[in-house]
């Protein structure tokens, strides 16, 4: 397995459930962490609980393009390229489609298409030229099965799935590695604001979702694992 000291790792959306849960396991590992997240008191409280220095903690909205290439600018300065990319930010918004907004709608495809689309075409040319690194994204169950009321959420997911698949094959002279993460449901705040009946206490943790992502940031680079799947046992859905 591939050791994560010294790795430049960069986690966008560190103030989710997951992406918090991440950025503590692989700072724990000696990783060089970089984190990004919308939330700027808790973004600053993970770094000082991490012990991220200030200059590696950079507040952004991903469904800003500008925002992300300059924060990816100020990163490349520093390090040059990143070895390791984990794209955690991702909103839900579940309703029954006659519920669901056109505000509601552009905002999930927003942020889980468009901002995903931003920070490939920030971070991906230097591990181009580099021509190694690790890309990992969440797509989640959603993004290969669909659910009743996930018709905005589900779009942007499915979406997410086919672009990631279709840059991994323009990377294929390359040893970059892209990682699809199929999440089934998670224990994490992404529910606090849904109203839909789940079984929270049957889901995956955080911390055990996050014990993925760092599992997957250590596979060796004779290989790649193009998708993983991890669901709660009662709530299988593929």
């Amino acid at each position: 397995m591939e050791l994560l000291q010294n790795k430049n790792v960069l986690i966008i959306g560190a103030t989710g459930g997951i992406g918090a849960e991440t950025a503590k396991l692989i700072k724990k590992n000696n990783a060089n962490v970089f984190i990004t997240g919308r939330n700027a008191n808790q973004l600053q409280n993970l770094a000082t609980e991490c012990g991220i220095p200030s200059n590696q903690v950079f507040v952004l909205d991903v469904t800003n393009a500008t925002a992300v290439e300059q924060v990816a600018q100020q990163i490349h300065n520093q390090i040059g390229q990143l070895d390791i990319l984990i794209n955690a930010a991702g909103i839900g918004i579940i309703k029954p489609i006659e519920q669901l907004t056109h505000e509601d709608f552009n905002q999930v495809i927003d942020v889980n298409l468009k901002g995903s689309f931003y920070v490939l075409k920030a971070f991906l040319p230097p591990m181009k030229e580099a021509k190694k690194g690790l890309i990992i994204n969440i797509p989640g169950v959603l993004g290969k099965t669909p659910m009743a009321g996930a018709a905005a959420y589900a779009a942007s997911k499915y979406g997410l799935n086919g672009m990631l698949k279709s840059v991994r094959e323009e990377l294929k002279r390359t040893n970059i590695r892209i990682t699809n993460l199929y999440l089934g449901g998670v224990d994490s705040p992404f529910w606090d604001e849904i109203d839909m009946k789940v079984s929270r206490d049957k889901f995956i943790t955080a911390k055990e979702a996050a014990k993925a992502v760092w599992f997957l940031c250590q596979q060796p680079l004779s290989g790649v694992v193009s998708e993983m799947v991890i669901q709660p046992f009662n709530h299988q859905a593929i």
